[in-house]
């Protein structure tokens, strides 16, 4: 009877149809209806009836009812509910009843409602729709929220005489809209027009934010968002604040060709600087070039060293601004880079650090073909170029004042490794570093500089590894080394601008140098001793553990003693590692001490994550060490956690707190709220510190976003309604 009924239905309505506006030539939608009923009949009066399960498809709509009434005389379709209109364009009708074309692109429909991608709803006494384009709702209203039989007031609604819905240009204008939230009206706009759901990037205002600071009051920021075109959009937004604060921030974007490009910037006028327009501009762009290159740029610069922390921008102690190109292939690296520094930091003088850096890098990696094993060629030039125009030391303060440097460096190592019969495995390596210096405005160094630097090492390790004793259990290895180098450093000293400090941790225990950069290299005989354990279970708890230390044949007064490397002893290295195989659990520690377990220095890191909480903290302790800029200790509890208090709402808190200065350094502490139609965001944060530009301030921040606008997205969690 169903194949009956569509074979019957499509003879009737493909005469009338005929006559139509044809879609576009090849499309797939010329086709001819299509019907599904259970019974189908032809009264005397030529009307076809079809009843049961009403299926219609037809040009990419998809319509289900009880009963579906043909008129040939009329070419109209009456249609009892309840009734479910897809279209096309995949806009979703709800009805009692209707009264259609028979191409179901105009007619009346009551007791409607409509929903778009699947998000906002408009439910209305009276829908009609006209030409397949427009869809005129009365008495609407329309929100994204879930409505439930028990709770039929939704979060958030917009109510209005009337709302036009253009499908083609994806927009609904509302006339006598009210805003309203739980019920209360809040806005009224007599003319209101917004994107529909499907529209991803649309001209209009964004949803306004608050913040209220201490230095600038209460605000409110209202973006309007300009799309130029399918590739770029503008982005303007006022910022009102309460104490006189006056600011406009913009925001650029470009999607290219062959990269991306964004800027934004501020100008503002507040009571913080009274007199003064304060603002800022950052800039970046990358490029893919011919030949496999990747350029870009990045331009960073402030009025005023307190302005992001002000307004509430990305809180960077250090600015950078500069050009760069490089380009991976194979077995070679090359990258080169010219940068202008700018610190915020209170401390910091722009005129005696070197903020003009520029870097080249060239690596090649290739195996010799007759000592075997492998070798690396690499190449580099930099140059550290200051503010300032005073010599070093002209002042007898021993302050590198306005000291250049040129520099250009060529380095070649090589290591092979090979297994003995035992299961050992012995390594041996050399390296050759030769650089040459260029120097001005510093007396205590000649104009030109050359340093040769030769080292070798071997090195001997034997791994054990215990096997799994059952499917899925743990597997255990350990492996003890002990590494011999020796390196020869001229006694003639260089200038030192990227070796100020020195990490020792288990990433460079078995390293030549344990000095970070080229200037400063590790000088005589040493033996690097080590061992590691891992324990690997893939359904239990994983385990890694590294020790050791450095010996030397003698004292070379190299490091500080805060460094833990002092000494012809270095302090002893503990780094451990402990996670969960779900990777709920990860923590981390590494300590450095020496043979009376006096430390100096402590790293523990640890984050956890559970059904409804997660946190992860650090605490970090160090000692005093003058020479690399840290003349107190240092001793920090950083924490950041989580904890979803029901579905939907999540609670948010962090904080950092110096023990030393035994206080605070800052702390936050957020609300946020997620379902289906909205997210709402609400946010106290407070920094502690203070110096001669940065004070200490209090942020407090709302914002709210609703779904069903242009493409936007409610949050995870989605509303049910009980029986």
């Amino acid at each position: 009877m169903r194949r009956l009924a569509r074979l019957c239905l499509s003879l009737c309505l493909a005469l009338p149809l005929a006559a139509q506006s044809a879609p576009p030539a090849g499309a797939a939608q010329d086709a001819p209806p299509s019907l599904v009923a259970d019974r189908i009949f032809i009264n005397a009066d030529q009307t076809l009836t079809a009843e049961g399960a009403v299926e219609v498809l037809y040009r990419g709509s998809h319509l289900t009812a009880r009963r579906i009434s043909y008129d040939q005389t009329t070419n109209r379709l009456k249609i009892d509910g309840p009734i479910t209109l897809t279209d096309a364009s995949g806009s979703v009708i709800l009805a009692d009843e209707a009264d259609l074309s028979a191409d179901m692109r105009d007619g009346i429909l009551t007791s409607a409602r409509m929903v778009l991608n699947d998000q906002l709803q408009l439910a209305s006494q009276q829908m009609l729709r006209v030409n397949g384009r427009y869809t005129q709702l009365s008495r609407v209203t329309a929100s994204s929220c879930q409505v439930c039989a028990s709770n039929p007031r939704p979060l958030w609604e917009i109510r209005a005489s009337r709302v036009i819905h253009d499908q083609q240009e994806h927009q609904l204008y509302y006339d006598n809209a009210q805003f309203r939230v739980a019920g209360l009206p809040v806005l009224y706009f007599p003319r209101l027009r917004m994107p529909d759901a499907t529209v991803t990037r649309a001209t209009g205002f964004l949803l306004p934010s608050l913040r209220s600071s201490s230095g600038l009051g209460l605000g409110v920021k209202l973006p309007y968002f300009i799309a130029i075109g399918d590739s770029r959009d503008l982005t303007v937004t006022p910022y009102i604040s309460a104490n006189d604060g006056r600011s406009v921030a913009l925001r650029y974007r470009e999607a290219l060709a062959n990269g991306t490009l964004e800027w934004s910037g501020a100008l503002s006028h507040d009571r913080i600087l009274r007199g003064r327009t304060r603002g800022y501009f950052f800039a970046d762009g990358s490029f893919g070039l011919p030949a496999g290159y990747l350029a870009g740029f990045r331009v960073e610069t402030v009025s005023d060293d307190a302005y992001l922390v002000d307004y509430g921008l990305p809180d960077k102690d250090r600015l950078s601004s500069g050009a760069w190109i490089g380009r991976v292939r194979g077995d070679t690296f090359f990258d080169a880079r010219v940068l202008r520094y700018n610190s915020l930091r209170a401390g910091d003088s722009n005129q005696v650090q070197p903020t003009l850096v520029g870097d080249l890098s060239w690596v090649h990696r290739f195996s010799p073909q007759v000592i075997g094993g492998e070798a690396a060629l690499s190449f580099a030039l930099d140059d550290f170029s200051r503010r300032s125009s005073v010599p070093f030391d002209a002042n007898g303060d021993g302050v590198t004042d306005g000291r250049d440097v040129a520099r250009a460096s060529l380095a070649l190592t090589w290591r092979r490794q090979e297994i003995l019969p035992n299961g050992m495995v012995l390594g041996a390596g050399a390296a050759l570093n030769a650089s040459v210096y260029s120097v001005s405005q510093d007396l205590s160094f000649p104009g030109t500089l050359t340093r040769v630097i030769p080292a070798v090492s071997v090195d001997l390790a034997w791994p054990f590894l215990r096997p799994a004793e059952r499917p899925g259990g743990a597997a255990q290895m350990l492996e003890p080394m002990i590494q011999l180098v020796w390196s020869h450093v001229p006694s003639r000293p260089v200038p030192n601008e990227d070796s100020a400090q020195v990490e020792f941790d288990e990433g460079n225990l078995f390293a030549y140098s344990r000095f970070p950069g080229v200037d400063v290299y590790e000088d005589g005989l040493r033996a690097n001793i080590g061992l590691t354990w891992s324990r690997i279970a893939p359904a239990g708890t994983n385990w890694r553990v590294a020790a050791g230390r450095i010996l030397r044949s003698r004292d070379l007064g190299q490091f500080s003693t805060g460094s833990s490397l002092a000494g012809t002893r270095s302090d002893w290295l503990l780094a451990t590692q402990v996670a969960t195989a779900n990777g709920r659990l990860v923590a981390t520690n590494r300590a450095l001490f020496d043979d009376a377990f006096a430390f100096s220095r402590d790293e523990l890191r640890l984050s956890f994550a559970a059904d409804r909480y997660d946190l992860a903290a650090s605490y970090v302790w160090l000692v005093a060490d003058p020479a690399a800029g840290r003349p107190l200790a240092t001793s920090e509890l950083a924490l950041d956690g989580g904890w979803q208090v029901s579905e939907g709402w999540r609670v948010n808190g962090s904080g950092r707190y110096d023990f030393q200065a035994k206080q605070p350094t800052r702390a936050a502490l957020g609300f946020e709220y997620r379902n289906e139609c909205a997210i709402v965001d609400l946010s106290l944060s407070r920094r502690y510190t203070s110096s001669t530009t940065v004070r200490p301030t209090t942020e407090f921040s709302l914002s709210v976003r609703l779904a069903g606008f242009g493409g936007s997205q409610g949050g995870s969690y989605r509303q049910t309604c009980g029986r």
